[in-house]
Parts: C-alpha cells; sequence; structure tokens
C-alpha cells in the first residue's frame, strides 16, 4: 500500500494507505480524524505493525553515473518539447527524487546544501524505499512493445484478442487459473485498488478527472499496457474532449505528461498513466484519466494484462 511521494509529513494518504493495509491484514483500520485533511500532519496509528522490518527509515546512496543519463535540458513549450527525441529529468535533484518516491523537497530537508550540485560519486541521504529504476522500464512484464503511434492515439476497441487469449491459458495446460485479477478506482478517495479474487494486493493514490472532463464511470477493460509512450498533446481534446487538427506528438521519457507507462481502456483516449508531476497526485485533476507516480505505475503494470476488468466508481 502506497501512500504517494514523500515528503516528512503525514498526510491523507498516509491515513488511507494504512487504512488499505490493515484490511489487507483481516484488521480493523483506524478511522482519520477530521483535522487530518485541513491540519495534516497528525500520525496515525502504528500500534502492531512490525516497524523494525523497515529500519533503516532513511540510507545513504552513492549516485552512479546511470542516475545521470536520463537528465537535461528540456524546453517548457510543447511545440519545442515536440521537437526532441526523448523528455529528460530536468536535474539530477529531480531524478534521484523520483528514484525514491519522494519530492525534492524532502531530498533538500535530508542534504543541506547538496541537491544543486549532485554528481556521479556523491553520498547523499534517501528514504529507504524499492528505488524506481528508469531503466528497468523496458523491461517490464507483461507490456507492449513501444506502440508506433501516440499511446492516447487509439479508437475505441473491445475487449483485447490477447488478453483473451492470456486468460484461457490456464485452461489449455490443464492447470489451475489464479485468481482474477480486478483494478477497482475509488473517485471520491482517489484511491485504485488492485484485487486478487477477494484478496487487497495493493493500492496506489491517484488522481482522476475534474467536474469538466470527468473519469468515465463504468466497467472497462484493460486493453493495452505501452511502456515509454509517445503522447498526443491536443489542448482542445484535453480541454473539451473534442479531437482537434491541432496538435504535438510529444517524445517518451520520465517528463512526458502520461509518464512512462499507459495502461489503454476499451474506452477512446482513456487510459491509467503515470505522470511528470508526482507531487501533484490526487490534489490536481487530470483530463479524464487516472494518473500516478511513475514508480506506482510501473508496479500496477506487473499485476494486470490486457482484459482484465477496471472499475471506475
Amino acid at each position: 500500500m502506497h501512500p504517494g511521494n514523500l515528503n516528512g509529513h503525514y498526510g491523507d494518504f498516509t491515513w488511507k494507505a494504512l487504512a488499505l493495509y490493515r484490511i489487507s491484514r483481516g484488521e480493523q483500520p483506524q478511522q482519520p480524524p477530521p483535522q487530518v485533511k485541513s491540519k495534516g500532519n497528525i500520525a496515525p496509528d502504528i500500534n502492531g505493525l512490525d516497524l523494525a522490518s523497515v529500519d533503516p527509515v532513511f540510507i545513504t546512496y552513492t549516485v552512479t553515473d546511470a542516475d545521470l543519463q536520463s537528465v537535461g535540458p528540456s524546453p517548457s513549450g510543447v511545440a519545442a518539447q515536440a521537437k526532441l527525441k526523448f523528455l529528460p529529468y530536468h536535474d539530477a535533484a529531480e531524478a534521484i527524487a523520483e528514484k525514491f518516491h519522494s519530492e525534492v523537497h524532502l531530498l533538500e530537508q535530508l542534504n543541506p546544501g547538496k541537491t544543486k550540485t549532485i554528481k556521479a560519486g556523491d553520498q547523499i541521504m534517501v528514504p529507504n524505499v524499492d528505488p524506481f529504476e528508469l531503466a528497468s522500464v523496458k523491461d517490464i512484464k507483461p507490456g507492449s512493445d513501444i506502440a508506433p503511434q501516440a499511446a492516447n492515439d487509439i479508437e475505441d476497441q473491445p475487449d483485447s484478442q490477447k488478453g483473451n487469449e492470456d486468460a484461457s491459458k490456464g485452461a489449455n495446460t490443464g492447470q489451475s487459473a489464479a485468481p482474477p485479477i480486478a483494478v477497482k478506482i475509488d473517485t471520491k478517495t482517489n484511491m485504485l485498488e488492485v484485487h486478487e479474487g477477494d484478496k487487497l494486493i495493493a493500492a496506489y493514490p491517484v488522481t482522476i478527472g475534474s467536474a469538466h472532463t470527468a473519469s468515465p464511470i463504468g466497467e472497462w477493460k484493460v486493453s493495452r499496457i505501452t511502456k515509454m509512450p509517445t503522447f498526443r498533446y491536443d489542448k482542445e481534446m484535453l480541454q473539451h474532449g473534442k479531437r482537434s487538427g491541432n496538435f504535438h506528438l510529444l517524445p517518451p521519457g520520465p517528463n512526458n505528461p502520461v509518464g512512462v507507462m499507459w495502461i489503454a481502456l476499451n474506452k477512446k483516449g482513456i487510459g491509467i498513466h503515470g505522470t511528470n508531476s508526482p507531487d501533484s497526485i490526487g490534489r490536481a485533476a487530470s483530463h479524464g484519466c487516472i494518473r500516478l507516480a511513475n514508480w506506482d505505475v510501473v508496479r500496477l503494470a506487473t499485476k494486470i494484462r490486457p482484459g482484465e476488468t477496471v472499475s471506475i466508481r
């Protein structure tokens, strides 16, 4: 269960993640007091949790050349970005912060005076989490090869034939079928849950569509998974849901608006995807899609496959 990007404070998603973690263990979740949303930084009850298993909370990390390979200049304008072949991290601090699921501000607090000049060989303090490795995205299974068209530039389509074939493999080989995987997205709590049969196995904070461009309520299917997607930036489509001829194709990279993974649903232009702004998760509205931090959407992609159900309610 994931509480969103780490910023050094307790918050609404801390409480939500802990509540879902207790539910997954068959325990009764603790209800947050009303002042959590208004005041924040109120510690939840952690009685009964094995905190020793996550010590130490912070570790020393040595920056590598590989960490800096996806750092480079990137213009702010969409038209200029469309001329690039890759949308990199703006600086080393942004790359390291995302690798360790953190806000850059937390990294600065942990490493006073160091984050502006990070270079290979530097030792910095970071949260002790399973690091997000950008270079490993291409190896994630299941997933598709990089599509030649923009990830969101697709038509309505029926349930994926590939998904149906995958679902039938167990029956064809005589093996017992694994419990079905289902994704449930709660638009009121901004949480995405992954269920294996009746068991809750993962949960992630999300950003959902706004009232103007609402996420599609209903039952959907995963149609395909695209790694390191290209994104069709069409302002008219994003704001009003109407496709226009005035668009830009933005190249892949961690600062692509849909991040490093696009999980398409069988609903035109709608998907579950990453982001170039992890600190906005749960706070800023999306344009009808479901947005996660890059490190969370990558984990989600390893748990689902085409043909499986996504319920948005």
